[in-house]
């Protein structure tokens, strides 16, 4: 079966087809890709989450990459994707590889793989990389060194990625006055990668940082997998309420995605946790620039874009999208509504922790909690409210999924007239009054997508059912 990259790397079932044979071809395809264009001599970057055997795939490519003459800097520790990510620009490497299946199943693991940019590969970068693992695998595999052998030669060096990383963000955000705000903070790693990071960077003043489920543990217990939604973030939900804490922050199994609980124990949307971030570059700090918005995201950031005089431009999901054209346009920010944000002066990737900090500047600088905020931003877009499906299917049904949706014509939806429908990243329908559903496939898992933005809970529930019965799922 040949090795395809989805949304953000190549995922799979451990022992099934993540193998180490298999991460070892990435790794030859990484080599190879670096080689043809003259960025060996830069070094290579590896690291790795809490997921089962992460550390020893690890070694397995950093084994690879230095077999293929290339100075190797693998982590000697557990850390989140956007820390690795960071240090892969500061060294400036040539490239570099995540052993993670960031929100997947446990069961899962993945190979992300990083340009020098430090952010998710492009399609372009993706179709290359693909085909000269394809071309390894049909001719004489990895080559391989061992790792006491590649340090004697000069070519393995290991090192913690977290003390330049942390240095790093805390130069975005006034760190000095989030200390000193007495905030009771709690924070759920989700037994993933970001723990400690938050705790580390907020110590020293009045105040608190509560962590929960911060040891590593790659069964990811109580949740069908480590992804910082609702659904999800019971323990969490129960702790803000039991201290009656200022806010809870969860980060997903590689820190790159952010979840949010108010001091009343209400989950934020993504959506609207991404308005609250642009709201905080254009408002609070005063700053203009474009933004960029997967198609998943909501529609008041176009109202805000509006209002603030900034452009806004659209991608299809997934920072492999995001990333180049945040890049291209020098954007402020960007965000997906899966809870990855990334901010201009940091690599193009998503950032749980640093999203985090920026949360609570915001909150600090403008001396409101999220209820007030949401408030605010509501007198300025309007309401909002939104959901999401995630549907199994079996994959042999793909291919009539696709049929219904491409001969499903709806004049309207929920009662609204549906007045485009957009196919550049699933079936998107654009409704009256700037509301939407979206009907897509997953890129990383076997799932049907459905989702919805507007004006109320009750018309986003319409629209989610009727998007349902035109997938037929």
């Amino acid at each position: 079966m040949p090795i395809k990259f989805g949304t953000d790397g190549w995922r799979a079932i451990v022992a099934e087809d993540f193998t180490f044979d298999n991460v070892r071809l990435c790794a030859q395809g990484a080599a190879d890709l670096m080689k043809y264009h003259s960025l060996a001599y830069r070094g290579f970057v590896v690291g790795y989450d809490t997921r089962f055997a992460s550390a020893e795939f690890a070694a397995a490519v950093a084994e690879v990459t230095a077999g293929n003459g290339i100075p190797t800097y693998l982590c000697d520790r557990t850390a989140p994707t956007p820390v690795i990510a960071y240090n892969l620009v500061a060294k400036d490497a040539g490239a570099g590889a995540v052993i993670t299946a960031s929100h997947n199943p446990a069961a899962y693991n993945g190979f992300k793989y990083k340009p020098d940019y430090g952010g998710s590969a492009s399609p372009e970068i993706v179709e290359e990389l693909e085909a000269r693992i394809a071309a390894a695998e049909s001719s004489s595999g990895a080559q391989r060194m061992p790792l006491a052998q590649a340090r004697a030669n000069g070519l393995l060096e290991t090192f913690d990625p977290a003390p330049d990383y942390l240095n790093h963000v805390a130069s975005f955000v006034d760190l000095a006055a989030i200390r000193n705000a007495g905030l009771d903070i709690v924070v759920d790693s989700m037994h993933g990668a970001g723990a400690g990071y938050l705790a580390d960077l907020l110590s020293g003043g009045s105040t608190r940082v509560i962590e929960i489920r911060s040891e590593p543990n790659p069964a990811f217990p109580g949740m069908a997998q480590p992804e910082p939604l609702a659904h999800n973030l019971t323990p969490l939900i129960d702790e803000v309420e039991d201290r009656t804490a200022d806010i809870g922050l969860a980060t997903d199994g590689d820190a790159d995605r952010l979840g949010v609980v108010d001091d009343d124990g209400q989950f934020l949307t993504t959506l609207q946790t991404f308005a609250l971030l642009c709201m905080h570059q254009l408002d609070t700090l005063g700053r203009r620039g474009p933004l960029v918005r997967s198609i998943t995201m909501t529609g008041m950031i176009d109202k805000l874009g509006a209002i603030y005089d900034v452009p806004v431009h659209e991608t299809p999901v997934g920072f492999k999208y995001l990333g180049p054209v945040m890049m291209s346009q020098d954007a402020l920010i960007a965000g997906e509504e899966s809870g990855g944000y990334a901010f201009q002066g940091n690599v193009p990737e998503r950032d749980g922790i640093l999203s985090g900090l920026m949360l609570l500047d915001l909150m600090v600088k403008t001396d409101m909690d999220l209820a007030d905020l949401l408030g605010e931003l509501e007198d300025k877009v309007g309401p909002h409210h939104y959901d999401r499906l995630d549907l199994h299917f079996n994959e042999s049904l793909r291919a009539t999924i696709m049929a219904r949706l491409q001969t499903a014509a709806p004049s309207t939806m929920a009662g609204l007239p549906v007045e485009q429908v957009d196919t550049q990243d699933g079936f998107r329908y654009l409704l009256e009054g700037g509301y939407w559903a979206l009907i897509r496939f997953s890129g990383t898992e076997p799932l049907l997508r459905i989702y919805a933005e507007a004006e109320s809970p009750e018309y986003v529930a319409m629209l989610l059912e009727e998007a349902r019965d035109l997938a037929g799922v």
